[in-house]
Parts: C-alpha cells; sequence; structure tokens
C-alpha cells in the first residue's frame, strides 16, 4: 500500500526567505504559458502575437487568477468561515483557491486587456486557451506535494491507492494526480493539437470549455468533494461540480455556433 511522502511544504530557503512548493508550482505554471505562449505564437504567426504582448496577457492573467481564485475559495466554497475570519481572505499564501473563481477573474482580466489593446475577447481566448492546462497540472501537483484535496477512499486492491495519514489509514484515490493528469496533461495534448490549424472564432475557447468541464466533472467522483454552497443540492455531487455544469453548456453553444458561423482566425 503507498503512503503519501508527506513533503516538506517549503520547497527550499535562501537565508529568512523560505519557498514553498505551492507557490512554486505557480511560478512554474506562469513559465509555462510565457514558454508556450511564444512557441504558439511562432506557430500561428497569423494569429498576431509577439512576446510582449504575452507577457502583457501574464500581467493581466496573474492578477485575474490570484483575485478571482480567492474570491471563488471564498464565495463558493467558505462564505461561513471567510465572513466570520475576514482577515483569512488576504492570506492566499496558506491555500485555498478556486479554479472556478480564477477562471471567472481571468476572463474579467481578458475583457480588460482586450479593451486597453483593441483585441477582440474572443481572439484573446482561443489564443489562451491551449497555454492554461499545463499550469492547472502543476497546481494539481502543488496540491499533492501538500497533501490537500485527497481523493475518496478506494478499494485495498487498486495498486496505485494510496493512504494520507493525517485523514486516516483508508486506502484512497490521489485524485490531485488523477487531474494533473485529465484536466491538465491531457487537455493540454486536445487544445494544442486543435489549435495547431486555423480554426473558427470561439471554437478554440468551446473545446477548452467543454474539455475542462467534462474531465473536473468526472474527476469529482474520486476526490473527497470541499465543501460548498451548492453540495447539498443533488446528493453525490459537488459545488465544483455543479460550477461545471454550465461550463460545458456554454462551450457546446459556442462550439456548434462556431461550427455554423466560421469565422476562421
Amino acid at each position: 500500500m503507498l503512503v503519501h511522502p508527506q513533503f516538506d511544504p517549503i520547497a527550499f530557503s535562501v537565508g529568512p526567505l523560505s519557498v514553498r512548493w505551492y507557490g512554486l508550482m505557480y511560478l512554474i505554471a506562469f513559465l509555462l504559458f510565457v514558454l508556450l505562449g511564444r512557441a504558439h505564437a511562432r506557430r500561428r504567426p497569423e494569429l498576431g502575437w509577439n512576446g510582449q504582448a504575452i507577457d502583457d496577457l501574464l500581467f493581466y492573467g496573474v492578477l485575474g487568477v490570484i483575485v478571482g481564485g480567492r474570491l471563488g475559495e471564498v464565495l463558493f466554497y467558505q462564505p461561513g468561515y471567510y465572513f466570520t475570519h475576514p482577515a483569512e481572505i488576504l492570506a492566499v499564501w496558506k491555500g485555498g483557491m478556486s479554479f472556478h473563481g480564477g477562471f471567472l477573474g481571468v476572463l474579467v482580466a481578458m475583457w480588460l486587456y482586450g479593451r486597453k489593446t483593441g483585441r477582440g475577447f474572443w481572439q484573446i481566448t482561443d489564443f489562451i486557451a491551449p497555454l492554461v492546462p499545463t499550469g492547472l497540472a502543476a497546481g494539481r501537483i502543488g496540491n499533492f506535494i501538500n497533501g490537500e484535496l485527497w481523493g475518496r477512499p478506494a478499494g485495498a486492491d487498486l495498486p496505485w491507492a494510496m493512504i494520507f495519514p493525517w485523514v486516516d489509514d483508508l486506502p484512497r484515490h490521489p485524485s490531485q494526480l488523477y487531474q494533473a493528469a485529465g484536466e491538465g496533461l491531457l487537455l493540454f495534448a486536445i487544445l494544442w493539437f486543435y489549435s495547431a490549424s486555423p480554426r473558427p472564432l470561439r471554437a478554440v475557447s468551446a473545446v477548452f470549455l467543454v474539455g475542462y468541464g467534462s474531465l473536473r466533472f468526472a474527476a469529482e467522483f474520486f476526490r473527497t468533494p470541499d465543501p460548498g454552497i451548492f453540495s447539498a443540492l443533488v446528493p453525490g455531487l459537488s459545488t465544483a461540480q455543479w460550477l461545471c455544469v454550465p461550463m460545458v453548456v456554454v462551450g457546446v453553444v459556442l462550439l456548434i455556433g462556431a461550427r455554423r458561423r466560421p469565422q476562421a482566425h
């Protein structure tokens, strides 16, 4: 039976400065965004992106991820706790970032970037969609290192079932790694291949929405659900699954519309 290694949350220290694995994974995610963005711009030069524009996208995206991710955690998952401990809202170094909140924050940030630069919203989101999943994979690996967001109990005969000793002695699914592989690496491969050729406007964004929403919805069946404002609506469905449903629906509608009225770019 595998046992979680219980990593030290601090990756390394330089004098009084300590760098945590969770923060390091965010740094890796942002670095991958820039590197993949430049590679994507080189293979699709007709899209009109360059290194400076990608750096600007990263700046806006980081703000959207941090502000939106934290507000999503506060509003979607633990409103009762944070409303009684408001000072904790700013303690992002302790963890607690909602993907769906960060996703909405990034959408707002990209809209603001589009207004500033004159680029169309869908042109921006179609470009960044293939760059996002590797960052999601890095974040899930950070969750695994931190020993948070562990999985549901699994059969003892599952070869990779893992015990998280601070939870209990039950074998559990390492759901963080499932998500890193699914909504991270698999979704990246799909989007990177799909976006290599000209597609109708909004199509790449639509594939991201459908792909992430579907993969996250499935992964939640293996992950111990977080408490949230929607978790009690239907037994067996988590708040994250409820938040994934509109993503898939909107993605399907966008994809159908893009195919009916193609405007390649």
